[in-house]
């Protein structure tokens, strides 16, 4: 394996960190009604489970509110039911077209809460770059020892994997920071 095939396979597990990094952020409610809160939740629509989002029209009417309005209202109990069923926390209200779902404002001890569960995804996501780049070292020695690579394109190509994941440790931060602002914001 060259060298340059060893830094784009590195480089990949790490977007996909940045990327579970996201999705896990995405799940974090910040107290403000959000759609993408309910996009791992799925349905059971003529036996195949199904995103709530293919099967009604999600409405933020306001920054506390969420009203799904299914296009096929024989749908509205077993929406509500995959709601319940999710472990999100959250309370629909089924008025027969439509349901509501409100995001009470959260108090102080829930922000510091939700912190340090983004605080501990975020240190999930760094650990995933970081076994990356040792994996990526380890790949690097291999090829030193069986294609006979000099020891000095092995330490610029550790330098470089070092450089990669520095980065992506600060996208990380970067990350972390803003979803931390957003949730302590109130």
């Amino acid at each position: 394996m060259a060298l340059d095939e060893i830094m784009l396979e590195a480089e990949e597990r790490m977007d996909k960190a940045i990327d579970s990094l996201g999705e896990a952020f995405t799940n974090v409610r910040t107290g403000r009604a959000s759609a993408m809160v309910l996009d791992r939740i799925r349905v059971e629509y003529y036996g195949v489970p199904t995103p709530i989002n293919q099967m009604a029209a999600i409405k933020t009417p306001d920054a506390h509110m969420l009203v799904i309005e299914p296009w096929d209202k024989g749908t509205l109990g077993a929406i509500e039911h995959a709601i319940n069923a999710s472990n999100l926390d959250l309370s629909p209200s089924n008025d027969g077209s439509v349901i509501r779902i409100a995001f009470p404002s959260l108090t102080e001890e829930r922000r510091r809460e939700l912190v340090k569960k983004c605080k501990a995804y975020a240190e999930e996501a760094r650990i995933a770059v970081r076994n990356a780049r040792r994996e990526a070292n380890s790949a690097v020695e291999k090829e030193v020892k069986e294609e006979g690579l000099p020891e000095d394109e092995q330490r610029r190509a550790e330098a470089r994997i070092q450089k990669l994941t520095d980065s992506y440790i600060a996208k990380v931060e970067e990350h972390f920071k803003k979803k931390e602002a957003e949730v302590m914001a109130i």
